[in-house]
């Protein structure tokens, strides 16, 4: 039995254009006990490939996180299975703000250590005793508080293009990262200020809430559904949206627009611009913000070598590439040192300041 996806991403898109189906992307994901992860992948990916599910899917001995999309007239299946089995049912399903049908092109669904790449170790600590949940109205009342400190739990790369008013955005390339960071920026503050903490699905603040309890803070909050479901919240209710911007997707769409605000530049000229891509150059594959401009003049590359090396035939090419394994910038999204134009993202003593001077 085929128990893995053996289309090419082209072959794929083709079969979903003669489908003429319009698709689903949503996420979600549960922290529960698994006992045996690959008996469990191998079930759901027999079943959500019956079903023609895409997306990227990780199971481990914690829970599972899922990135998919599905035809939008299976919708019903879909959830009547998540809801058969146990720690699934009723789950909250994140449906994406922004819809393309090629948002996933494969299914993957892999077993991992961890559904998120935290580093911690979950014996030292209660992982079920999180913060407080905040729906988007209590949110937005939270992060006005003078008393508040709201921290955004994503990488660089996914807070240059978006995020809330006021919040601190951590100069970190992971997760795992950050939580160090703000235990030591904020040891000052364990006991007089709100951490409030948002992401995008709500997944890594689930973890890092009862981290940061663990470690002594004792006002410890969570964005409810992360930011997907702050602007589904947003949107029924008609509340205010005090989110800047897009906010980062790890799907071919790259990003959904929340708000017409356009807060970061591209890397290369500096003008206003917030849609990341990849360098053509396969030996690069740098992800960055290029402008349309750049985008036409540099060929859809990150630099001058990129281009000139693109521009070879494909076999000189891949010559290039025999050997050299995948260049380091494939991982530093965005951090080369030949983009000029990066953002300054703002640490917390920044906004500590700010709030007291105002």
């Amino acid at each position: 039995m085929q128990l893995y996806n053996k289309l090419s991403s082209k072959e794929r898109a083709e079969l979903i254009d003669q489908a003429g189906k319009n698709r689903l992307t949503l996420s979600f994901y549960q922290y529960a006990k698994i006992g045996n992860p690959q008996i469990f992948r191998d079930h759901l990916f027999i079943t959500w490939d019956a079903l023609d599910v895409l997306g990227r899917i990780y199971v481990a001995h914690e829970g599972i996180n899922g990135q998919l999309s599905l035809p939008a007239d299976r919708f019903n299946e879909f959830k009547a299975h998540l809801d058969s089995i146990d720690f699934l049912n009723g789950i909250r399903l994140n449906v994406a703000v922004e819809q393309d049908n090629k948002s996933f092109l494969k299914l993957k669904v892999k077993v991992r250590k961890k559904i998120v790449a935290d580093g911690l170790n979950d014996e030292s600590f209660d992982v079920t005793n999180k913060g407080v949940h905040l729906g988007a109205e209590k949110f937005n009342e939270f992060i006005e508080d003078e008393k508040t400190v709201l921290v955004d739990m994503r990488n660089h790369y996914e807070s240059e293009i978006g995020h809330f008013k006021n919040a601190i955005t951590p100069d970190v390339d992971t997760f795992r990262e950050s939580l160090d960071i703000i235990e030591d920026d904020l040891k000052a503050h364990k006991e007089d200020k709100n951490l409030v903490m948002y992401c995008t699905g709500g997944i890594r603040c689930e973890k890092a809430s009862a981290y940061f309890k663990h470690k002594g803070f004792k006002n410890v909050y969570q964005l409810e559904g992360g930011i997907i479901e702050y602007t589904r919240q947003v949107n029924e209710k008609n509340i205010e949206n005090k989110f800047l911007g897009q906010n980062f997707v790890f799907d071919d769409r790259r990003a959904e627009r929340i708000s017409d605000d356009v807060i970061a530049n591209c890397h290369q000229c500096g003008s206003p611009f917030d849609v990341h891509t990849n360098c053509a150059n396969e030996a690069c594959h740098l992800l960055f913000i290029q402008c349309d401009s750049c985008k036409s003049e540099m060929n859809n590359c990150c630099s001058d070598n990129c281009k000139e090396i693109n521009a070879l035939p494909y076999e000189e090419q891949k010559a290039l590439r025999k050997g050299q394994g995948n260049s380091n910038d494939i991982f530093k999204k965005g951090r080369a040192d030949h983009l000029p134009h990066k953002k300054n993202l703002r640490n917390i003593y920044e906004v500590l300041n700010e709030n007291k001077t105002e």
